[in-house]
Parts: C-alpha cells; sequence; structure tokens
C-alpha cells in the first residue's frame, strides 16, 4: 500500500472509544489491553496522531461506544442482546457519569470537533449521526485510530468501506486483547477494506505534507 495524500477539506481523524477503561491505568479494560497497548506504544501513537492532524488542520470526529446506566440501562429490556453488549452491561464497562465511561483527559475533544452519537455495540456508525456528520462536513477520507481493534475498529472500518469512505488504518494507534486479534485484523481482514494501513510515524509524515 502506497502512502496516501491527505487533503485538509476531504480527510477527517476519527478516534474510536477513547474511554478511561480501555487505555488508562486503572480502567475496566485496561488488563486485558494493556500488554498489546504497551507493546505497540498505542496510546501515545493515538495521541500524537491526534495532535498531528490538530496541526495540519484536519477535522476531528469522536465515536463514542454507548454509556452504560446500570439497572436503568435501555438494554435491561431487550430480548436479544449480542454477547459483547452482555459483557459490557454486566461489568458496567464505560459507565455513565464515571470515571471509565470519560474519555482520557488528552483526548477530550476541542471546540469545533464532533462526538457523533454513541454506538450500541461495534460499528461506529449503525443507528449513530456519523455518516451524517461526516457528510455534513464534506469528509471522505478517514484515518482511523482507537480501540478495539478486531471489534470497533474492525467493525467502523468495514461500515466506512460499504459507505463508500477511503480509509487509511493507523495499526500501532490500535490495540487488542491478545496479539493474535490483532494479527488477524491488520493482515487478514482489514486490508480488504482500508485502502492504507499505516504506522502512527508514516501517518504522521503524510500529516505533515496534507494537502489543501
Amino acid at each position: 500500500m502506497s502512502a496516501p495524500v491527505f487533503e485538509k477539506d476531504l480527510t477527517g481523524l476519527l478516534v474510536v472509544d477513547p474511554y478511561n477503561d480501555f487505555i488508562s491505568e486503572g480502567g475496566i479494560l485496561w488488563p486485558l489491553i494493556k500488554e498489546v497497548a504497551e507493546a505497540v506504544d498505542c496510546v501515545p501513537n493515538m495521541l500524537a496522531v491526534l495532535r498531528a492532524a490538530r496541526a495540519a488542520g484536519i477535522r476531528v470526529f469522536f465515536a463514542p461506544h454507548h454509556r452504560d446506566r446500570g439497572p436503568e440501562d435501555e438494554i435491561e429490556g431487550w430480548k436479544y442482546i449480542a454477547p459483547i453488549q452482555k459483557f459490557g452491561h454486566e461489568r458496567r464497562i464505560f459507565g455513565a457519569g464515571t470515571w471509565g465511561g470519560t474519555f482520557r483527559e488528552e483526548f477530550t475533544p476541542l471546540p469545533g470537533e464532533v462526538v457523533a452519537q454513541e454506538h450500541w455495540c461495534s460499528s461506529g456508525f449503525a443507528e449513530t449521526d456519523l455518516d451524517l456528520q461526516l457528510k455534513k462536513h464534506g469528509i471522505h477520507r478517514l484515518i482511523v485510530i482507537g480501540q478495539k481493534a478486531n471489534t470497533c475498529i474492525e467493525a467502523t472500518v468495514r461500515y466506512a468501506a460499504e459507505l463508500g469512505y477511503d480509509v487509511t488504518l493507523v495499526k500501532d494507534a490500535i490495540a487488542s486483547y491478545n496479539f493474535e486479534e490483532m494479527r488477524t485484523t491488520l493482515e487478514i481482514n482489514l486490508p480488504n477494506y482500508a485502502t492504507a494501513i499505516l504506522s502512527a510515524a508514516d501517518t504522521i509524515t503524510a500529516l505533515e505534507h496534507t494537502t489543501l
């Protein structure tokens, strides 16, 4: 895959689920993701790409997961619930009003950045306004970072491709629970959907040469 050229007015950075529960020490999911995240420098790379995108004038979008509301959560009334949703609800992952259900401080959206509606399962597009928000801002190309490789990242990138977006995935600005999941995502599944799969360093270099 050749390095892309990012056009400022057509490209958006999509940050998926930068919650404390995922990417901060003390988060509910951090013990599961820590080994892979630290091995690839995931969080520092996420932050470096975010800063580079902002410096290049690339608009930033956030795709947040549903924040669980405990016994009052809408999921309580559902007849059918996917295993991944059941896992999260039982542990109250990304709890509404909790530290774990808050974006890690360095990823706090700035004025003018777009936070899409929360996604219920894995895809940042399913039953949210993300596609509408991107289209309203004239975005056709996405740079994707965040969590987690074989669930929300895969689902979101696949859906983006289905909708006609050109996707660049930053391979060391995502993580998962084990290296086999990462390998499957990066080497088997997402090469079918992402136009480019780049390192954070190569992505930042491309961002430094963003065109108008």
